[in-house]
Parts: C-alpha cells; structure tokens; sequence
C-alpha cells in the first residue's frame, strides 16, 4: 500500500512532491487548479519535466489529482455542465502528462431532483470527458449520502459507470469516512472485507483504484462527510488499523484529507502513525 497525504502544489507540481516527501508519503494528492476558482491550470512542458525528475529521484511513487468540489457532473445547468467537462477534462490531460494514477472526482449531485436522470446526465458527461483525453484513469469517490450527491451506496457508483460506458479507465476511489458515515460499517476485518466483496460484485471486479483514508467525527450512518484525524473519530485505531491492512488494498495508493492538529492537512506522525497501524494490522490477520 502507498500511503501519503493530499499536499499543496504551491509553486508547481514538482513542489508538491517535495512536500510529500516530508510527510513520509509514497503517494500525494493534489488539485490541479484553485479549488475555489473554475479556471483551469494547465502545466507548462518546464513543470512537467520537473515533476517527472522529482517524482523519479525520489521516494513518492504515485500522484492523485483531485478534481475540484465544483464540478457538478450531474448539473442540469448547461453552464454549470459545460465547465464541469472543461475542468475535468483539463484534469484529466494534467494526469496524463504528469502520469498520474488518476484524476479523483465526487460524481455530483442530483440536488432535489430525481437521481436516475442525474446519473444519466453524470453518465453522459464522463464519458466525452474521456473521449476528449487520453491515459489517465478517472476513480469516482464513494460519497457520504448528504442531500443528493451520487455515488452514496455501490449501487449508484455501479450506475455511474455503466452509464458513462463502463470504459476501462473508469475506477472507483473508496474514502473510509465516507463508507461508515453513508451506513457502511468497515471497523473489522469481517466487516470491511464483506463491504469489499458487495463493492466489487456491483462495481466489478479491479475497479477498486486509489483509497483516501480518513476518520470520521460523525456516526456510523450519519450521512455527513466530516473527516477526523486517524484515530480520533468513530473509526478508532482499530478500524483505521483494518481500512490499512485489507488485503485487497495492497497495491493501491491509500491518502490521508485528514485535517490535522493546526487544520493544515495531514502531518509527517500521521503518515507514520499509518505505517505502523498497518503493519500492526497486518500482524493481527496472520
């Protein structure tokens, strides 16, 4: 598993893998353009090299982009819809020509209207975002289940992707907050392994592509996607040390959005402290 941190990249790309590297990450993930600002960002071929010989001369092994909470994908807005698809498109060639494992995105939301349209329109617009890009794999993240977001259960993540054309770069991106506040119970090793198996018999097998993982300050079921530090929420080191140590988990990259002790993202004892849950996680299974 390739644990790591969401950084900035302040400065550049090749900055945020310096930063990373401070953490103690093996994966870092990043926004790719002002979170709070639809104007993409499109990197120079000068950054790109420079992010390439950072990433090579050193230990991180993995870069996520996260698409911007902007984005509605579901939006029945022609506006709010035609920049979504510009930003996620711009994301997704950013993934491509940093090599990215992929461009992370929340589905959108259907608002107050009904939920099989807004996959359908969803649906739709991954699908010419994909077409207008190459390479970089797109990992549709689990959400907590508030108001009418998408993706709230794996049943509506499955008719994401079968409604943008279940295309081969399309995966899913699994946040462990977002598991148990959406009523997913993760916090044993039995528990988080069945919610795996019903994952992958409705998404399919190998769609499970990057994790985030994050505690959660809100019960299980609650529907509200608010992230505590590792340990300090109602997963518990214990579910924290499970989420870790799933074996179907191993290879994929695995960050923390946590919001650390000073609310400045994750910190270089909280990436640690993951490498020693897991590896106690580990132990524990045998």
């Amino acid at each position: 598993m390739l644990i790591g941190a969401h950084v900035s990249p302040a400065g550049g790309p090749a900055k945020a893998v310096e930063r990373g590297e401070a953490l103690g990450a093996r994966a870092i993930q990043i926004f790719n353009q002002n979170p709070r600002a639809w104007k993409p960002t499109v990197y120079s071929a000068e950054q790109v090299e420079a992010f390439r010989e950072a990433l090579a001369a050193g230990p991180v092994d993995a870069l996520l982009i996260h698409a911007v909470y902007l984005l509605n994908a579901a939006s029945d807005d022609p506006q709010i819809r035609e920049r979504t698809l510009t930003s996620l498109v711009a994301s997704l060639r950013a993934g491509a020509a940093l090599g990215a494992h992929a461009v992370v995105l929340h589905p959108g939301s259907a608002k107050t209207g009904d939920v099989g349209p807004a996959i359908a329109r969803a649906g739709s617009l991954f699908r010419e975002a994909l077409a207008e890009s190459e390479g970089c794999a797109l990992h549709l993240e689990n959400t907590a289940g508030a108001g009418g977001t998408l993706g709230r259960s794996f049943g509506e993540l499955a008719a994401l992707l079968d409604a943008a054309g279940g295309d081969a770069r399309l995966g899913v991106c699994l946040d462990s907050c977002h598991m148990l506040a959406s009523g997913i119970e993760i916090r044993t090793a039995q528990a988080l392994a069945s919610a795996v198996d019903a994952c992958e018999a409705q998404v399919g097998p190998g769609r499970i592509g990057s994790l985030h993982l994050n505690d959660s300050q809100t019960p299980l079921g609650s529907n509200r996607d608010r992230h505590a530090d590792v340990g300090q929420g109602e997963l518990g080191l214990d579910g924290c040390r499970v989420f870790l140590s799933e074996p179907r988990f191993d290879a994929l990259p695995c960050v923390l959005e946590t919001p650390g002790p000073e609310r400045k993202g994750p910190t270089a004892e909280e990436v640690s402290l993951c490498l020693r849950l897991r590896e106690e996680g580990l132990a524990a299974r045998g």
